[in-house]
């Protein structure tokens, strides 16, 4: 399935259905880092309107603005991201998890690639209306969503192999 029909899914039939289907496929760390290298990229590009914004309200290049969000999103964002789905599982192990490290890094992985177009509506809010109630409650929106998300994906990998 595309992408973006799996983000789809994950909306209409909750993320614990596309994270088993995406686990049934079988280990595999490529799948997984692609997923994540890919979320990165979108929060990344995500990054470009409020950048822009700042850029201009400043008066500065808005390319070092970049170099920086670049570095960050694509080069440190997945180290910290494959470390904090490690302490999931340890966190879910605590609990009576049963699975196993994978699957609490496609849990995390797949929550925050499912929950990019909210990035995406955040970046915008962001770069072209600026701070208010509205960025706020995108915002929101996409915290609920990145978090009901990981959550449940989270419990469907601890559940074990099916």
């Amino acid at each position: 399935m595309a992408v973006t029909s799996d983000i789809a899914a994950t909306y209409r039939r909750g993320p614990a259905a596309v994270v088993r289907r995406l686990l049934d496929m079988g280990p595999n760390e490529g799948r997984a880092l692609a997923i994540l290298i890919a979320a990165c990229l979108v929060v990344f590009v995500s990054q470009w309107p409020p950048l822009a914004r700042q850029a201009h309200f400043e008066g500065r290049d808005v390319q070092p603005l970049l170099g920086g969000a670049l570095m960050a999103w694509l080069f440190v964002a997945p180290l910290l991201l494959y470390g904090l789905a490690a302490l999931s599982h340890i966190v879910a192990r605590a609990l009576g998890g049963r699975g196993g490290w994978f699957g609490a890094r496609l849990a995390l992985f797949w929550a925050l690639m499912a929950s990019s177009p909210l990035i995406l509506l955040h970046g915008l809010v962001k770069g072209f209306v600026g701070e208010g109630p509205g960025l706020q409650i995108v915002g929101l929106l996409w915290f609920l969503a990145f978090t009901w998300f990981w959550i449940a994906g989270l419990r469907e990998a601890e559940k074990g192999p099916a």
